[in-house]
């Protein structure tokens, strides 16, 4: 754990403004002093939030810029739309402030790429930048990386990851980005499912060729997809599916399982359900240990603050999920195979994925 003390402004005040706002408000080395939001009851109960939780009243602001010279912050956390992710972010490099973006980087290829070439020159300066993807720091998935770094695996065959999730007509009514390619970047996959797709990266390496079936079965006032499904082949020659859904009612189960000659292990709802090692048919113990959430990517970010370090979590890790999310976009809207190095590489930043969303045949 970093030993400095972070003053953190929280950009964004809605859901995920609190979840972030609630870890920092339980750490010893950060506080958050500054709030910014255009909706000012967000702000505000967010702020009367911290306070009955014992912390310092915040500032509250409607945007950043005032934030950033009317307060002392090193570390600013972008939590609004996802649209917007890298354009704040920016600002607060420019400010030379640590940033954490929460998950997606953000929703349009091109901009991520800019913003690489900033975060990069920021970093040389000793300016850390980290994208949330938090299931990384979950202890089960740690396991599994460990185990497939050390080849307890043998050869990794394939993987199958399953976001199964409900979101009622209601949740995409609540707020007017919900459901948009302009802020929310894509539906079931971009939002709900960016995390998986980044654990499934994480432990797969990167794909080489991508072919997907979007469509928007059930919810059909949203512009983006509830439902698709994907395969991949990844540079090992493994091949896995992809499956994303918000109109799996009640709500199903996160499931992430990974397949060698030699063992296999399988997470479930970011715990470690299976493992298999080193050609043992018997289930290894899987006790890993709760999932390590927020507070666990924090305390890597803030630790790789102290030690002028790379945080766990980069922001070329957050392209590489953005253009396999992209990638599937892609491959639904062209109905054919797309590479996945041309959509990292911005070859297909010009087509337009609305037209790859479907609804399914009567």
């Amino acid at each position: 754990m970093a030993d400095a003390q972070h003053q953190v402004a929280i950009v964004g005040c809605g859901i995920i403004g609190r979840t972030h706002a609630d870890t920092i408000a339980a750490r010893p080395d950060a506080t958050v002093t500054a709030l910014v939001d255009v909706d000012a009851d967000a702000r505000e109960a967010l702020a009367a939030r911290l306070k009955e939780a014992g912390q310092p009243e915040p500032q509250v602001y409607d945007d950043l810029p005032a934030a950033l010279s009317g307060s002392e912050v090193s570390l600013v956390a972008i939590c609004t739309p996802s649209g917007t992710h890298t354009e704040l972010a920016e600002q607060a490099l420019n400010d030379k402030k640590h940033v954490v973006i929460e998950k997606p980087l953000d929703v349009d290829p091109s901009r991520a790429r800019r913003f690489g070439a900033a975060a990069a020159r920021a970093a040389s300066q000793g300016v850390i930048t980290s994208v949330i993807s938090q299931h990384r720091f979950d202890a089960g998935s740690v396991v599994v990386k460990e185990a497939i770094d050390s080849g307890r695996f043998g050869q990794l065959t394939s993987c199958v990851a399953t976001v199964a999730w409900w979101r009622s007509d209601e949740y995409y009514a609540s707020a007017d980005w919900r459901g948009t390619w302009a802020l929310d970047g894509g539906g079931a996959l971009m939002n709900q499912g960016v995390h998986t797709v980044d654990l499934m990266l994480w432990f797969m390496g990167r794909p080489v060729q991508i072919q997907a079936q979007a469509v928007r079965s059930t919810h059909h006032a949203i512009e983006v997809e509830d439902t698709l499904v994907a395969t991949l082949t990844f540079e090992s020659g493994a091949i896995g599916t992809l499956h994303a859904t918000t109109a799996a009612f009640p709500g199903g189960r996160t499931r992430v399982s990974v397949h060698g000659t030699e063992g296999g292990a399988e997470v479930e709802d970011d715990l470690l359900r299976r493992l298999n090692v080193d050609g043992v048919k018997d289930d290894a113990p899987v006790d890993a240990g709760p999932p390590g959430g927020h507070e666990a990517q924090y305390d890597d970010i803030l630790t790789a603050i102290a030690n002028g370090g790379q945080p766990g979590l980069t922001v070329q890790d957050g392209i590489e999920a953005l253009a396999a999310v992209r990638a599937v976009y892609i491959a639904s809207t062209l109905q054919r195979p797309v590479k996945f190095l041309d959509v990292l590489e911005g070859r297909y930043d010009d087509v337009e994925v609305s037209r790859g969303i479907r609804l399914p045949p009567n």
